[in-house]
């Protein structure tokens, strides 16, 4: 639904995701980037990779470990992103639109819980790697 709607865009949805993640958490490594998307490391760093050659994302070295990079949109990026949002919250929409109000707000409720306790997961492995 997602690529039908954007026609021929170029911004896939897990490229979008990585939009949005970057959006909310600038200067985000890409380690980290790959905890907050779900996306593992291996494609991550193709969509990356991808995405410098589009303009849409710069990265540079952090300065808590000279071997990561953290990463933030550009003009494009963010250019980009608020041109596709809107699309992609229609998107979300139509799908939500198939469940009864009360159904719809109970999705969200659980989909949010479970974003939670995986968050909170992650938290905790990221610690006991240390």
């Amino acid at each position: 639904m997602f690529q039908a709607e954007l026609g021929s865009g170029d911004v896939t949805p897990r490229q979008f995701a990585v939009l949005v993640t970057v959006s909310q958490n600038e200067g985000l490594s890409q380690t980290h980037l790959v905890e907050r998307t779900g996306i593992d490391r291996s494609t991550l760093a193709d969509i990356v990779r991808r995405m410098l050659k589009k303009g849409l994302l710069q990265r540079r070295r952090t300065r808590e470990d000279a071997r990561a990079y953290a990463v933030k949109l550009t003009e494009e990026g963010w250019r980009v992103l608020k041109s596709v949002d809107p699309l992609a919250r229609k998107v979300d929409e139509r799908i939500l639109a198939s469940l009864p109000a009360a159904q719809r707000e109970r999705l969200i409720q659980d989909l949010n819980a479970i974003v939670q306790v995986l968050g909170r997961m992650q938290v905790k492995e990221v610690q006991g790697k240390r």
